[in-house]
């Protein structure tokens, strides 16, 4: 869901994708670097946390953790850990992630609610909990060409959500709904009482060969590694900084050594790498080698660091030396399975 909201917004909206369960932030850090986008930030945090952030989203989206009945076709487990109990136990999960987010939420904010489950304990009637704790309103979606698609209404306030099954539409079981914040504030980003580390000039005449011109950019240390994001989006990484704990802000460019810069996987996946920096198109065969991080000989390339491709898209960074290649591709990512 992560990597589809950042296909869809524009360089100047900045996504916050929080996943609570420490075991699953790499997945979701790995998934976003693998998409390129350098306005994006992950975050690992209780949703409690994000009051802190009074009035600051303009759009929520609350993927909550369900009972998985939409899941049946799928996944055996999903049957065996389903009962009416871990139902009753997800609804109270979902209506306090709910309450502890929704101050984070600005005045005519949207709420996009959604499950994975069938239950209506899970998703009308949590509909009509939000319309009873909270000021809010229903905003319909035009369905007119998805007719799969199933139009239902809670009980009691007659919010409308839509639901997903497999035999009308592509795909597994869930249901989806939009509200409107009716009240509260709109705040945005404060101003920073504090600065991130900024780089050097030595460091930044190092690295902007590496990187696309013509886009604004801030640029700060961590530790060892130099990072960017728009420059637009500065003020808001000093204030999320302040009531979250981020696992990744923008884009990890590199680390600069005495003489040049030693480039970063994260810069390989985006799209603010320059052109001109040396690439190699691989085969199929020398390009699954590569992923599998095994040694790869490759014939022709300019010596130094060499941008590796497999039909025009970039897989991670070599380094080409007199007598042999240093395949940087991150080790934690590489291929296991035989293919």
């Amino acid at each position: 869901k992560s990597t589809h909201i950042q296909s869809l917004i524009n360089e100047n909206s900045l996504l916050v994708s929080n996943e609570i369960i420490k075991q699953r932030v790499n997945v979701l850090n790995e998934n976003l670097v693998k998409w390129g986008g350098a306005n994006t930030i992950v975050t690992n945090n209780d949703p409690a946390h994000f009051a802190r952030l009074e009035g600051y989203f303009d759009v929520m989206m609350v993927d909550a953790p369900c009972s998985g009945s939409g899941l049946f076709r799928r996944d055996e487990n999903a049957i065996e850990e389903w009962s009416p109990n871990n139902v009753a136990l997800c609804s109270q999960r979902q209506q306090r992630i709910l309450a502890d987010a929704w101050p984070s939420l600005k005045e005519g904010g949207i709420l996009i609610y959604s499950t994975c489950s069938y239950s209506r304990q899970e998703n009308e009637h949590i509909l009509d909990w939000l319309a009873e704790s909270f000021s809010v309103e229903s905003l319909p979606i035009d369905i007119s060409d998805f007719p799969g698609i199933v139009s239902v209404g809670s009980p009691i306030a007659k919010f409308i959500g839509y639901r997903f099954y497999p035999d009308k539409i592509e795909g597994e079981g869930f249901f989806i709904a939009v509200l409107r914040k009716t009240d509260g504030t709109d705040t945005g980003a404060s101003p920073p009482k504090k600065k991130t580390l900024r780089i050097t000039a030595n460091e930044l005449s190092m690295i902007q060969p590496w990187l696309t011109e013509g886009i604004e950019r801030s640029f700060f240390k961590q530790q060892d590694d130099i990072l960017a994001l728009p420059a637009s989006f500065e003020n808001d990484l000093v204030h999320l900084q302040q009531a979250l704990y981020i696992r990744k802000a923008g884009l990890v460019i590199g680390k600069t050594t005495v003489k040049d810069l030693v480039p970063d996987h994260q810069l390989a996946m985006s799209s603010w790498v320059a052109e001109k920096i040396n690439s190699i198109e691989l085969p199929y065969t020398q390009a699954i080698q590569y992923l599998r991080k095994d040694e790869v000989h490759i014939e022709g390339a300019v010596p130094g660091w060499n941008l590796v491709k497999f039909n025009g898209h970039n897989l991670g960074w070599a380094k080409i030396l007199a007598n042999r290649t240093n395949n940087y591709y991150p080790k934690e990512w590489r291929i296991l399975k035989k293919i």
